[in-house]
């Protein structure tokens, strides 16, 4: 099966994606979204990969483990320019 575009295979996989969510969100991973999980499967897991079929990625979504997740998503935050509030 082939796509068209990043956000028609997003829309693909997001019932993984999800699941994936609910699973972390199960064991205290609150604050991770669905965005997040794409985005560490997008910059970091499938990066480099070729052809990869819909059963494969569903396959990486839900073997991954939740802290593999959550350290991306730490490490990602900890890199972003962040300024204090100063606004009254």
């Amino acid at each position: 099966m082939e796509f068209s575009s990043l956000k028609e295979l997003y829309e693909h996989i997001k019932p993984a994606l999800k699941a994936k969510q609910s699973e972390m969100k199960r064991y205290g991973y609150d604050y991770i979204k669905i965005e997040d999980i794409w985005n560490y499967f997008k910059e970091v897991k499938w990066k480099k990969s070729k052809n990869l079929s819909i059963s494969e990625m569903v396959s990486d979504i839900l073997s991954t483990s939740n802290m593999q997740i959550d350290l991306y998503l730490k490490q990602k935050l900890n890199n972003e320019l962040r300024n204090p509030n100063l606004e009254e």
